[in-house]
């Protein structure tokens, strides 16, 4: 079988002996050297491209259940948490009940960590975002095992290295971030609260944009044309003018070079939205774009 493998930056280390190791078994294998930024980034060009029949992606659970042109394996990685540390961490949190969540890399756990804050008397909650695999599990797009039962509870608690996913929390409950290994907490409701800002100015400063570029990914998991073409569509009837942008690498660079546009709108990954400093004018992600849409109706009234 001809196989090409895909990893995650972190993982890209370990490339080399999964790989002699599909050799061993007979299989002609590939290595995907393109940067991978999540589960719904398939390398599905270069697999075409050297007629793979299969894709190995390493890291990240099942994202994209749709039929893809080629045949893709997700193969999960798990890291243990230390839960007599967790343990420790948790019981410095005052909070009568909470939800709890993680990433990929410690689901299998979850229970483990529910147990521990059920025996301390803690009542837990455990939801399940509409893009996620597995309940409890954060994307960096998709918090929505969290804001599921945020309503029903006292706090947060989000196991994981770095505040990337748990940036994607949406509540206004006290959000704890628990690191797998040391068991280091600390609270990041402040963090959060700047994303927010920095996004209602992105906001406030596209209220003015005359030239809107909307970026279409060709990426399967982020591939949304039919929202492209509505966005086009609304712009124009404000008195904006858009164009349609489509690429697979989403650059700074790249688009800033056609200098004519005041505004972005990216309808593929939300969290590109963090990167507005980068391109030097607003970023807006869909959800953004749909509370600017408002605005701007308001305004023509």
């Amino acid at each position: 079988m001809r196989i090409l493998l895909q990893f995650p930056e972190g993982l890209k280390r370990q490339a080399l002996s999964y790989a002699q190791g599909l050799e061993k078994q007979g299989n002609e294998v590939f290595l995907s050297a393109s940067p991978c930024y999540g589960a719904c980034d398939l390398a599905l060009e270069e697999a075409k491209a050297i007629s793979a029949d299969k894709i190995i992606h390493f890291g990240h659970a099942r994202f994209i259940n749709k039929k893809l042109p080629i045949e893709v394996e997700y193969v999960e990685y798990h890291i243990d948490v230390d839960l007599e540390r967790f343990k420790d961490a948790a019981s410095r949190i005052n909070a009568k009940s909470v939800v709890l969540a993680t990433t990929i890399q410690h689901i299998h756990q979850l229970e483990g960590m529910k147990k521990i804050l059920e025996d301390s008397g803690k009542k837990v909650f455990i939801g399940k975002g509409a893009l996620a695999e597995y309940p409890g599990q954060v994307l960096g797009c998709d918090g929505g095992a969290v804001s599921q039962f945020a309503d029903k509870s006292d706090a947060i608690i989000f196991v994981g290295d770095g505040n990337f996913h748990a940036l994607a929390i949406d509540t206004d409950k006290p959000i704890f971030v628990i690191h797998p290994k040391s068991g280091e907490s600390r609270q990041i409701n402040k963090e959060i609260e700047k994303q927010k800002k920095r996004r209602k100015g992105a906001i406030l400063k596209a209220i003015d944009a005359k030239v809107f570029g909307i970026v279409v990914s060709t990426k399967p998991g982020q591939f949304n044309p039919g929202f492209a073409d509505k966005a086009k569509k609304e712009l124009e009837m404000l008195g904006k003018k858009a164009e349609i942008l489509v690429c697979g690498e989403i650059s700074a660079l790249a688009l800033n070079n056609f200098i004519s546009f005041d505004c972005y709108i990216i309808s593929a990954c939300p969290r590109m939205a963090d990167d507005s400093e980068m391109f030097g004018k607003p970023l807006l992600n869909i959800g953004m774009f749909v509370e600017l849409i408002g605005i701007l109706k308001e305004l023509k009234k």
